[in-house]
């Protein structure tokens, strides 16, 4: 008599399952330690070779085993990086297939063909394949075969790991008229089961549960521009990771050597996703935050609303422009000399007129010739000619001899310096010479407002840093000759000490020495912008320098935009990447929110946007969001209260988003909980973030101090992945 399977012999064939799993994993991880130490070999035999030069080797000999030292050394070291990345599941997929040809079922293979997906490619000792790297057209079915379109696949099955060890097994029988048998069939899901998991403080790489919208995002043609849409929580960011790790694998020789760069909104974003690639084993990525692309500056504070808004729009430009090319502050505004007997004289006019024609079509750290060769000029001119003669005969002997002369060399010094981006941008805080370079495209509001806020702190802040890099461009770099010695300055050798603006020799040669041994090139191969909606349109100037001759990753909201004018960004966008050719993708479910706890950022971002792309949400918990009222004064015990219920329900994080004026009296609330998954932000930081469970504090005053306005609050209520508090002072701004 047949019987139906019990409980126990399906938990004795998924133990079967997971031991056979287990074999072939193992043995994986012990071909990488082997791999590895061959590599340690390689480099120690590298080292030794560029040593072992004989003192009797001729020149080009020595450069030889040099070279060959660090081709050796640099390709093991590369390899070691790669095998000893954070392997959290090396290998987490498998592909059971037949061939994909149209026989009949009855006719076909009793045994299918196994291939094993994972992290990166491992062979064995005779070159056969244990693993194949996620990123290689074989392993393109893993991602991409459905029901309707198998691709040859019966059955994938996802190995979920925890370090080494293989603790699930999910499977999706693509074809079960054409397994045999005794195939199992184990699992719930794997994608649902990866979304379950608590969050950490970290992204997590999604390489083994990649969607096939996604994986053609991926996958998408190198050259050009490719463009990544999608709602909340569609995983833009962690796709366009994979992107990135999916070119460097593809077109190794021209990303690594040509440099990809990601950047983001901010430092803890950054810090955020800086895992993901080396957990795929690419380390060779620059990670930036828009707040770090100029070199020598870090800035992470954030101007107010209504200055952010300023510096960031186009017209910024003009006045930079004027800027570097206006009179410097406190410069002589007269040059007297005695020449030859005689006193000559050059006036305010007369030195601005110099100024201009030398900076007609040369930017202001390149144009001391022409300033010199003009002072000289206008000098000339009022020269008497009864005293032309002798050194004095022409022109050049005359400059030659004025040069030459002490009041003449230090008038250089403090009328001509050398101007750095940070100098520039300080002069905007004297509303006077503001006032001249905006003219009528600033009212006098606008002025006050970016005067006081330039003067106001030392700290740049991130908006700032785009206009220093625009001055970059509008200064110029000085000239710096193969030697290191600056030609076009070196007269300033020694003078000027208390001139502010005025770089030293020894300092400029050792900025063109770092710049010569700096890892990262100042214009990459491929650039991915996240979060590409929030840029300004003078941040969107200072992206695009960073690749004029790059591929492009840009990924974005129009939805969760921080920039007030949205259209003024993209239009900033299209001007510098019209030329470029464009792939474009929409990801289109929400793996991150609860069904509820989006339905509600839903109906508050369509009160403003209402076409907003609002992706479907495919989990739900049945727990709706929560919204309380505390009494006025109470703030910080409210956000503190709703921190520790939460830290109670959930595993992972709880993240508290508050408005950063609200700081100061939230966090020590927050600290007194001594819990480490508590994790304050502000909204703008928030971005790109995802937490457990939220509070969110105060939205009325997220929605009024942003820059953003309700976009802010949108992304700010599509942080959470289960739970969500938010607390207020009124319910005014409940949809």
């Amino acid at each position: 008599m047949d019987q139906s399977p019990t409980s126990p012999d399906l938990e004795t064939v998924e133990r079967a399952e997971l031991e056979a799993e287990q074999q072939h994993v193992d043995r994986v991880y012990d071909r990488v330690a082997e791999a590895a130490r061959s590599a340690s070999r390689i480099a120690v035999e590298g080292h030794q070779r560029g040593q072992a030069q004989n003192v009797g080797r001729v020149r080009e000999e020595e450069q030889t085993g040099l070279y060959e030292r660090d081709v050796l050394v640099f390709a093991a070291a590369r390899r070691i990086a790669e095998l000893d990345a954070e392997h959290e599941g090396l290998v987490f997929g498998r592909l059971d297939s037949d061939g994909g040809d149209d026989k009949p079922a009855a006719e076909q293979a009793t045994d299918l063909e196994k291939l094993y997906v994972g992290r990166i490619g491992v062979r064995d000792a005779e070159y056969e394949p244990l693993v194949i790297d996620w990123r290689a057209p074989a392993a393109e079915p893993f991602y991409r075969a459905t029901a309707a379109d198998r691709l040859g696949v019966v059955r994938r099955r996802v190995l979920r790991n925890k370090g080494a060890r293989i603790i699930g097994i999910e499977d999706d029988l693509l074809a079960p008229e054409r397994a045999p048998e005794d195939l199992p069939v184990m699992g719930e899901g794997a994608l649902m089961a990866s979304l379950s998991r608590a969050r950490g403080h970290t992204m997590r790489d999604i390489v083994a549960t990649i969607q096939a919208e996604q994986d053609k995002a991926i996958r998408a043609p190198a050259r050009g521009v490719t463009i990544i849409g999608g709602g909340p929580g569609t995983g833009k960011t962690v796709v366009a990771l994979h992107r990135a790790a999916y070119l460097l694998y593809s077109d190794r020789r021209r990303f690594e050597r040509g440099g990809v760069l990601v950047v983001g909104p901010s430092a803890a974003f950054m810090a955020y996703i800086e895992r993901v690639l080396p957990s795929l084993g690419e380390n060779t990525v620059s990670l930036r935050a828009v707040g770090e692309l100029v070199d020598g500056v870090r800035a992470t504070a954030v101007d107010e609303a209504e200055v952010a808004a300023i510096k960031g729009s186009l017209r910024m430009r003009t006045v930079l422009s004027k800027a570097a090319r206006d009179r410097v502050p406190g410069a002589p505004t007269t040059l007297r000399l005695f020449v030859g007997g005689t006193t000559i004289e050059l006036d305010a006019n007369q030195l601005d007129n110099v100024r201009r024609n030398a900076l007609r079509r040369t930017p202001r750290n390149r144009a001391a010739a022409e300033a010199r060769k003009g002072l000289v000029g206008a000098l000339w001119q009022r020269f008497p000619e009864d005293l032309r003669n002798g050194v004095y005969a022409d022109r050049e002997s005359f400059g030659d001899v004025v040069s030459d002369l002490p009041a003449y060399r230090s008038f250089l010094a403090s009328w001509w310096p050398i101007l750095t981006p940070q100098a520039v941008l300080r002069w905007l805080g004297d509303a006077r010479r503001l006032s001249r370079w905006t003219r009528t495209d600033f009212t006098p509001a606008e002025v006050d407002a970016l005067a006081a806020a330039i003067r106001g702190t030392d700290e740049f802040t991130v908006a700032d840093v785009a206009l220093l890099d625009e001055l970059v461009h509008q200064l110029g770099r000085p000239p710096v000759t193969e030697q290191g010695k600056d030609e076009e300055f070196d007269w300033l050798e020694g003078l000027s000490d208390g001139v502010n603006e005025v770089l030293t020799t020894s300092e400029r040669r050792a900025r063109a020495a770092a710049a010569a041994d700096a890892d990262e090139p100042e214009e990459y191969a491929h650039v991915l912008v996240d979060e590409a909606q929030d840029l300004s349109p003078m941040q969107w100037r200072m992206v695009t320098r960073r690749g004029p001759q790059a591929s492009w990753t840009i990924v974005g909201d129009p939805a969760q935009s921080s920039w007030p004018d949205p259209d003024e960004a993209r239009q900033a966008m299209e001007s510098m990447l019209s030329h470029l050719q464009r792939h474009t993708f929409r990801l289109s479910t929400n793996y991150r929110n609860s069904a509820e706890i989006y339905a509600f950022a839903g109906e508050v971002i369509r009160r403003q946007i209402p076409d907003a792309d609002l992706p479907d949400a495919v989990r739900q918990t049945g727990v709706e969001p929560e919204h309380r009222v505390f009494d006025a004064g109470k703030v910080a015990e409210a956000a503190a209260d709703a921190a520790g219920e939460l830290l109670r329900l959930v595993e992972g994080t709880v993240g508290v988003i508050v408005p950063p004026k609200l700081r100061p009296s939230i966090d020590p609330a927050l600290a007194d909980l001594g819990d480490p998954r508590v994790v304050a932000v502000s909204p703008l930081d928030s971005k790109g973030l995802e937490y457990d469970a939220v509070v969110v504090v105060e939205p009325d005053r997220i929605v009024s101090d942003t820059l953003g306005g309700v976009r802010a609050l949108y992304v700010v209520l599509t942080r959470a992945t289960q739970r969500m508090i938010t607390v207020n002072s009124t319910t005014n701004w409940l949809p």
